[in-house]
């Protein structure tokens, strides 16, 4: 998958976070978790689009990292969603797959980059 296809994804979610915490009961406790999931899910694409434009790699990598940390506090809430019975899990359920793969995906990809920004050091040295 390339960055241009990573950007409509994240986006993609950005837009189905919205739709689904506009769905959320105007309760309390509705609007609580749908503010919170809001800010991480938000976070995700802008977070991505900000790494894109990382000056090095090393901010890049770090960068990654906060979209992998925002893509699983997207988990977390939407767990707390269907475990707190405000939606139906159905309804949550593909939303939530997204957000573990996301997550899934910016932390095996931060890692490498990590790892690739180690060795660019290393070769440096030589």
């Amino acid at each position: 998958m390339n960055q241009d296809e990573l950007k409509r994804r994240t986006k993609q979610f950005t837009l189905r976070v919205m739709n689904l915490v506009d769905a959320l009961p105007r309760t309390t406790t509705g609007r609580a978790i749908g503010g919170q999931l809001v800010r991480a899910g938000t976070s995700v694409g802008a977070n991505y689009r900000a790494a894109c434009r990382g000056r090095s790699k090393a901010e890049f990598a770090a960068k990654l990292g906060t979209v992998a940390e925002e893509a699983d506090e997207s988990c977390f809430w939407l767990e707390l969603i269907v475990e707190g019975g405000l939606l139906e899990e159905g309804l949550v359920k593909p939303l939530l797959n997204e957000a573990n793969e996301l997550t899934a995906i910016f932390t095996a990809a931060a890692k490498t980059s990590r790892l690739s920004n180690r060795q660019s050091k290393i070769e440096n040295r030589k």
